[in-house]
């Protein structure tokens, strides 16, 4: 059995991602659908676990009204309790000014107050009910049971292919390097590359 993380390729990310907006859908499964956007996208674009996701406040994600332009994680919602910092890509930057439009209760909501609610907008979402989301989400568009954990596996593969394990460890949060290591194992794309740059 091997320790290579499953990832998701990049048409896997794109149908995922779509079967999480559920851009079909009625109105108010639409703002549903933007939220679960939202929250796959801080997986898949900057790493983050399930268990921070769920914690975050409008503070980490909106200056005032406008998207923040790097995510500075703080360390009481960190798993291992060290605040750490992710430049918001363009897309994920995008998928903030969307849920901001849609969510009109953050415009007069304290910067306190946790972001994603459940659809009564009464309690937060909690790790399992998010779990449940990206699991669904996983089924309609691929056929299979999609784990959170498998995103943000699959943001720092991507990660390792462009930047440094130094700075794999810095974004995901690991305190130890060892835990980023479990990235440096190619994948099948890698090695198919490497045989057709033989020439």
């Amino acid at each position: 059995m091997s320790n290579t993380p499953k990832t998701l390729n990049v048409t896997e990310q794109h149908q995922l991602l779509d079967a999480l907006l559920a851009k079909d859908a009625p109105h108010k499964s639409f703002r549903k659908g933007v939220r679960n956007y939202l929250i796959g996208c801080l997986m898949l674009e900057a790493g983050l676990r399930v268990g921070e996701v769920v914690k975050l406040r409008k503070s980490h994600l909106y200056f005032i009204d406008t998207p923040v332009k790097t995510l500075v994680l703080t360390s009481e919602i960190t798993k291992n309790q060290k605040e750490r910092t992710i430049p918001v890509s363009a897309r994920l930057s995008q998928c903030m000014s969307e849920f901001y439009k849609e969510s009109p209760w953050l415009r007069d909501d304290l910067s306190s107050r946790r972001v994603f609610l459940d659809q009564g907008k009464v309690n937060y979402l909690t790790t399992r009910q998010v779990e449940r989301i990206i699991n669904a989400a996983g089924w309609k568009a691929l056929g299979r049971p999609v784990h959170p954990h498998i995103l943000r596996h699959t943001f720092a593969t991507k990660l390792m292919r462009v930047t440094d394990m130094r700075t794999v460890q810095e974004l995901l949060g690991h305190s130890n390097v060892t835990s980023t290591q479990i990235y440096t194992h190619p994948n099948e794309d890698d090695k198919k590359k490497a045989i057709e740059g033989l020439g």
